[in-house]
């Protein structure tokens, strides 16, 4: 009997891809309140298939200066993953990273660069590894690579790889608390559509 194929993104795949993207998020959670050295808790995680073109519109807009991390998948599941936050947040984070008192800044220096894609990078195979685990798959993830840009230009990257890889985008909104701050980030997951049956077959929902 042949395989089933997946053409197209159902609603029963959708609440799927919801539970997966809820335990992912609660894994990159722990590996931030790791990093931070302080407890970090998670509201639940805002989920929703996109199509490309309206992800701008979801983190501030087209001209919204934002910190983007992205990574390639490779292996079982291929495609790409993007973490993006405020660039207002990404300071934030870097203060807490770095044990500072929030002030003001303007630019990121080298350390507070290389903090930034290290909490992305962090992140993204904390999420990453979950998603391995509950598929019982192989994920390769590329090194990681970090902007500082308006929204439209930072997602001109992945949209690039976007005609190559899917037609649709798991778009993920978390917002992590500590005693102190409240911050949100997105993670935005782009699998390839031969990839959504490999995480379909593997749940047994196709």
């Amino acid at each position: 009997m042949k395989d089933k194929k997946i053409d197209s993104i159902v609603e029963e795949h959708v609440d799927i891809l919801k539970e997966i993207a809820s335990i992912g998020c609660g894994n990159a959670v722990t590996a931030l309140s790791s990093l931070l050295n302080r407890r970090v808790k998670m509201s639940v995680p805002v989920v929703n298939m996109l199509d490309f073109k309206d992800v701008s519109d979801c983190i501030g807009g087209a001209e919204n200066i934002i910190v983007g991390v992205l990574v390639g998948l490779s292996g079982d599941i291929n495609g790409i993953m993007m973490f993006t936050v405020d660039e207002g947040i990404a300071h934030r984070f870097v203060d807490m990273l770095l044990g500072k008192s929030a002030e003001e800044h303007e630019g990121f220096n080298e350390i507070e660069y290389s903090a930034l894609t290290e909490v992305g990078n962090i992140l993204t195979s904390s999420y990453l590894s979950s998603l391995a685990s509950l598929t019982r798959t192989k994920i390769n993830q590329s090194v990681p690579q970090i902007a500082i840009d308006m929204a439209n230009s930072i997602l001109s990257v992945p949209a690039i790889e976007f005609g190559k890889v899917g037609d649709k985008v798991l778009f993920i909104e978390s917002v992590f608390e500590t005693d102190t701050e409240n911050v949100s980030g997105y993670f935005i997951l782009v699998p390839d559509m031969p990839s959504f049956e490999v995480i379909f077959k593997s749940l047994g929902v196709m």
